[in-house]
């Protein structure tokens, strides 16, 4: 078998790749980097010239020759890899007639327990939907502590240290009054907070007992995150935005961190992403993989949450909330009870319907330049 061609597709707001190999046999990945859509797809472009006319099956191999073999990384790049890798084991699977999880290991389990998101961001009405949540069966929820992803620019309030800290309380006391006892509240601070206010909201939160407060503040510095979780007693999740395997050996072995959030999409995809969860199972630390972007990303997701004995918690698909994009997939996936059960076909389970970017036109939304500011025009984190 050889790679006759890998092709990229834009529909909605993501970036799929689909390889087809001489034998009709193909696979289909997902992209991270989706505010650089064309920079991604350059990228793909490239390693595609050196894939095609190859044997698709040894993946490692074709993994660390897409990442050692050029002199540069970055975020571009790992989302590339992370896109055909995914693909290459879609077919690796199809190829061998079995779930990508039976290839890492076999099963941990059937079904994995999920958060949802709450699209909400006014304290009563984040409450609300955490109720509704819990009607439909769902034991979790992610709270949007911020709510300077409503607008590019920030009010003055959101600027006096009192005003943030204590609306933001807030926002999880009401939740919890809402949810009762046995409902986990997973605090989403989008790293918009500095390190004292992230420790003074926690300090204040800690009497509802959230499961993590994740990213509370910007990732990049990781012994201020590792200071950050020293000081409090909610568990601290983080690593969305990492990009390789190193990086979370340096965080996690600094020791504190209670939940490693690998991007399938965006850190090297699932050969990376095992990696990931094993260096996390060494210093017992659960997994809550990243998922913002489509059924790609999420197929991806459960495979590796099936195989991993130190699977914490999955981020459920946001596209099932925001609308008709779960009519991607020629199957959707199955939702028991808060749960998403692991789909048994070969390779990552699920298909892409043929027609997908013509009944799903690119949307711009998440690809144009955008700048947080504060009150002042100052620019702040996103």
């Amino acid at each position: 078998m050889r790679i006759r061609d890998i092709e990229t597709i834009r529909a909605g707001r993501y970036i799929f790749v689909r390889i087809h190999t001489d034998e009709g046999i193909t696979g289909i990945g997902e992209a991270g980097a989706w505010s650089y859509p064309d920079a991604t797809v350059g990228a793909i472009d490239k390693f595609a010239s050196n894939l095609i006319g190859q044997d698709p099956m040894p993946i490692e191999h074709h993994w660390q020759t897409m990442y050692r073999s050029s002199y540069f990384r970055g975020a571009v790049i790992m989302s590339a890899i992370s896109a055909i890798d995914i693909a290459l084991w879609d077919i690796k699977g199809k190829t061998l007639g079995a779930p990508v999880y039976e290839l890492l290991g076999g099963k941990c389990r059937d079904r994995v327990r999920s958060y949802a998101p709450v699209f909400k961001f006014e304290a009563k009405e984040m409450a609300e939907r955490c109720r509704q949540l819990k009607e439909k069966g769902f034991t979790a929820a992610r709270l949007m502590i911020t709510d300077s992803l409503q607008d590019s620019r920030c009010p003055m309030e959101d600027s006096i240290y009192f005003n943030r800290v204590n609306r933001s309380i807030e926002k999880v006391r009401l939740c919890r009054q809402a949810v009762g006892n046995d409902f986990d509240l997973c605090l989403e601070v989008h790293r918009s907070m500095n390190p004292a206010e992230a420790l003074a909201f926690a300090k204040g939160v800690e009497k509802f007992h959230p499961l993590f407060i994740e990213d509370p503040i910007p990732p990049d510095n990781y012994k201020a995150m590792v200071d950050f979780a020293e000081k409090t007693s909610v568990p601290v999740a983080t690593g969305e935005r990492f990009i390789n395997i190193q990086e979370f050996e340096l965080l996690l072995s600094q020791g504190h961190i209670s939940y490693a959030r690998p991007d399938l999409c965006a850190s090297g995809g699932i050969t990376a992403c095992k990696k990931i969860a094993t260096i996390a199972e060494s210093h017992y630390v659960n997994i809550a993989p990243h998922n913002p972007l489509g059924p790609i990303s999420t197929a991806a997701c459960l495979q590796l949450d099936a195989c991993v004995p130190n699977f914490g918690i999955q981020e459920f698909p946001s596209f099932y909330e925001k609308g008709t994009d779960g009519e991607m997939m020629v199957d959707p996936f199955e939702v028991d009870k808060g749960c998403l059960v692991i789909p048994d076909a070969p390779g990552i389970g699920v298909e892409l319907i043929p027609d997908l970017a013509e009944k799903f036109p690119v949307n711009e939304g998440r690809q144009k330049f955008m700048v947080l500011t504060a009150f002042d025009g100052s620019v702040k984190d996103i």
